[in-house]
């Protein structure tokens, strides 16, 4: 077998420039193309105006169908429930105990409305309730991805969403049946087969057949992202999804092929995918090393991994852990792994991950599948102020607020003092009218 020819960039916290160095590998710059904005742009124009007609149209185009209406986009509730059925019952059953699990794991993240009271009689609190109804773009292109339906639905779902709209790109041959079994199971109100900037602006704008939707969840291609940016606003969104990513903490004391293959789960994505590993022992970096080389002419998938981790793959060395948790931390990934013999003490330090998998047994690609929590994740740093998408993505929050005419009159001194320091006399007067009232005994 034909060994790979590459050696994975590697940096090493005690250079003075590691920082620098560091982002530059990582290469986040946001920037798109003007071609592409211009293309999304056009598109999003276009179903705005043409609604169905422009879905068929910009659909036939780009995924290379002969649709000749939306009728033909449709994916009827009778069509997913007969793709679950037929699916060989291996199949079915790995598809129904990942759904329970996810489903399982979900069920803890639902929030309740809550209210407390004070003294005076005033009540404070906050309604929680659903949204009416979302939008999950399920993503294809290189590959079909009913996990992605079972991630994304199912925490809709959980959370009572009544009215669960899926898009997915035209599914490729028989696995196809997989996604739309999968949104039988995640409970999908209505499913449309088609992909691109046109299904998110359908979802944003509704058509002639597609309702227009509150919320559009799910990742995919540049042109997915862009529109989803695009629209927000008039819809709400989950977050801006980038190329998929992995960071593996090691003591060196894990496989290295165990490591290897967990580098490679990640790079398989497609090219632009990252994978990085930090540990505490140079030579465990040269062991995944000769792993990789052994490893890699067996995968499948080898010319994608080989790319990811040619260009996108990094190698760090830390001299412990708190220092190599503060690398983690500057890039704040997609995954996680803490493989080291105590995880928890690691935990400690980390700030900015979207999920976590500690242990030498959690491999990532336990979560991307069955483990419970959505493997829909932060990418590119923005770990830092998003989160992984759960139940609380589906649930919106109103504050309750009730004054008792003892509470209001209290409140009214402050808000008066506060809103004429604001030159807002209106609210000075409105709450004053209410402390008056207190006053003169008409409450």
């Amino acid at each position: 077998m034909t060994k790979s020819k590459f050696t994975i960039k590697q940096l090493s916290m005690s250079d003075i420039d590691f920082e620098q160095k560091l982002f530059e590998l990582l290469d986040r710059d946001m920037l798109i193309a003007d071609t592409v904005t211009t293309v999304v742009n056009e598109i999003l124009k276009a179903v705005r105006n043409r609604g169905d007609e422009a879905v068929v149209e910009f659909t036939n185009q780009f995924d290379g169908t002969n649709a000749e209406s939306m009728t033909d986009l449709i994916v009827t509730q009778e069509q997913m429930a007969d793709a679950l059925e037929s699916l060989p019952n291996k199949q079915r059953q790995a598809l129904r105990h990942a759904a329970e699990r996810i489903r399982r794991y979900h069920e803890r993240q639902k929030q309740s409305s809550w209210q407390y009271e004070e003294p005076d009689g005033s009540v404070y609190g906050q309604k929680v309730s659903p949204l009416e109804r979302v939008g999950v773009y399920v993503p294809g292109g290189k590959a079909n991805y009913p996990s992605s339906m079972l991630m994304l639905a199912i925490p809709a779902q959980v959370a009572g969403v009544k009215e669960i709209i899926a898009t997915v790109p035209t599914p490729y041959g028989e696995d196809g049946k997989l996604v739309f079994a999968a949104a039988a199971l995640a409970g999908v109100s209505r499913l449309y087969s088609i992909g691109g900037a046109q299904a998110i602006a359908a979802l944003a704008y509704g058509t002639e057949t597609i309702p227009q939707v509150d919320k559009i969840t799910g990742p995919g291609n540049i042109y997915v992202t862009v529109a989803k940016k695009q629209v927000y606003g008039e819809v709400g969104i989950d977050m801006i999804a980038g190329p998929s990513e992995l960071t593996i903490i090691c003591d060196g004391k894990t496989d290295p092929d165990w490591i290897a293959m967990d580098l490679f789960s990640q790079a398989e994505h497609d090219e632009q995918a990252q994978s990085i590993l930090i540990s505490t022992s140079a030579d465990f970096l040269i062991a995944v090393q000769s792993s990789i080389d052994k490893l890699l002419p067996t995968m499948d998938r080898r010319s994608i991994i080989e790319s990811s981790l040619k260009h996108r793959g990094i190698f760090i060395f830390a001299e412990d852990f708190e220092k190599a948790a503060r690398a983690s931390n500057l890039i704040a990934p997609e995954h996680l792994e803490i493989s080291v013999e105590h995880p928890d003490a690691v935990l400690n330090y980390i700030d900015h991950a979207g999920a976590i998998f500690l242990g030498r047994y959690s491999a990532e690609a336990l979560g991307d599948y069955c483990a419970g929590p959505s493997h829909v994740l932060p990418t590119s740093g923005t770990a830092r102020f998003f989160s992984a998408l759960g139940v609380y993505d589906f649930q919106k929050r109103s504050s309750i607020i009730f004054c008792s005419p003892s509470g209001a009159a209290k409140l009214a001194v402050t808000a008066a003092e506060l809103a004429r320091n604001e030159h807002l006399q209106a609210h000075a007067l409105s709450a004053e009218y209410r402390l008056n009232a207190k006053l003169q005994g008409k409450e």
